[in-house]
């Protein structure tokens, strides 16, 4: 997958994953990571998926419907990814955090529900729940960070409460701010996401 690797000055800090948006690439969203956690190493991906030219993590039948086939295989894909680019990097597998905006904050989410130690926390902003009625693996441990747009046309309001649900039942901890915006990534999403992630792995 395309990537882009930087080493952090602090081994210990999560390997902060970068998912980007319907469109978005591996560039989108390292400002993002500066403002979390300056000293983290980053990995941000670029999607494998195109649709009209515009790069994504997953296909989707139309706005708000995923293809779940490709959805199952895509987060295998990244999963494998992620073994690998611990090895070439010599990061630790068990320490990777994930910051998703949209399609990647619901690529990030099906990583969480398909493998129980793929991803240590995640930053989701605009996330959906990514698959529903299956049973999702035991979250022990996991800390999950959701900011939702109480306006947003994209991801109704629905979508974040049954995730929060359905993360919680599988015993992650999550906690989620709500901004009275719609779809767009703000910087007051990005500060209250900052100081969760300040507070959870200090």
């Amino acid at each position: 997958m395309q990537h882009i690797f930087k080493q952090g000055t602090n081994n210990d800090k999560p390997v902060l994953l970068l998912l980007h948006g319907t469109g978005g690439n591996e560039h989108d969203l390292l400002s993002l990571a500066d403002i979390v956690d300056p000293e983290a190493s980053v990995l941000s991906v670029r999607g494998n998926v195109l649709e009209n030219g515009m790069p994504r993590f997953f296909k989707r039948l139309a706005e708000g419907i995923f293809d779940e086939e490709d959805l199952i295989f895509r987060t295998n894909e990244l999963n494998a990814f992620l073994d690998e680019a611990s090895s070439k990097y010599e990061f630790d597998r068990q320490n990777i955090l994930a910051i998703g905006y949209s399609n990647g904050a619901n690529i990030a989410a099906s990583l969480l529900f398909h493998f129980k130690d793929a991803l240590k926390g995640a930053i989701l902003h605009h996330p959906m729940v990514p698959r529903r009625g299956m049973i999702l693996p035991d979250l022990t441990g996991t800390e999950v960070f959701i900011a939702a747009g109480t306006n947003d046309p994209i991801c109704p309001q629905r979508e974040s409460v049954d995730l929060q649900q359905l993360l919680e039942d599988a015993n992650a901890k999550v906690a989620v701010q709500w901004v009275n915006t719609g779809h767009q990534l703000t910087m007051a999403e990005v500060e209250a996401a900052k100081q969760w992630y300040q507070q959870t792995f200090k």
